[in-house]
């Protein structure tokens, strides 16, 4: 089975490594610092909070090997040498729905994804919409509330 690439943009790979950085040594300790504490608890057999101190160095050690997977496969792409004539990852995309209120979306790999910051990913079923079109064009997306319409405005960097 093929590694799968992580597509990130150099801001991207920079917030991971960040990330990544700050798990391994204050999460870790942090993480460290709970079991101690649930342990000087007594008997773990019935010690809700070593189980939870557990559970949580568990879910740490799973985000910092989910990180270091995406970084080992990372495809850096460089935002600089794309253009602005179709939609691809690293446009900022500008456009209105069918009720005419402005959007506007950063296309970016799927582990770059926060669509609180505008940020949708490739892999989104408006992402996947959009990838290709030109200004002008209006793009079509099968949603679950129903056929969504978006026309672009502005592709831009």
């Amino acid at each position: 089975m093929a590694q799968q690439e992580t597509l990130l943009t150099a801001e991207g790979l920079r917030d991971l490594e960040k990330e990544l950085e700050e798990l391994k040594t204050v999460g870790r300790k942090e993480a460290a610092e709970k079991i101690k504490v649930a342990r000087s608890f007594g008997d773990l057999s019935e010690n809700s909070e070593y189980d939870e101190a557990m559970s949580d160095q568990a879910k740490l050690e799973a985000r910092i090997n989910e990180i270091e997977h995406m970084i080992k496969n990372a495809k850096v792409f460089d935002e600089d040498a794309l253009g602005t004539e179709v939609v691809h990852i690293g446009s900022k995309v500008t456009m209105t729905n069918e009720s005419g209120a402005e959007l506007q979306y950063k296309i970016v790999g799927f582990a770059q994804a926060d669509p609180d910051e505008g940020k949708i990913s490739d892999e989104s079923p408006v992402g996947k919409a959009l990838i290709g079109h030109k200004v002008g064009e209006t793009v079509e997306v099968e949603a679950p509330v129903g056929l969504l319409k978006f026309v672009i405005k502005e592709i831009s960097k």
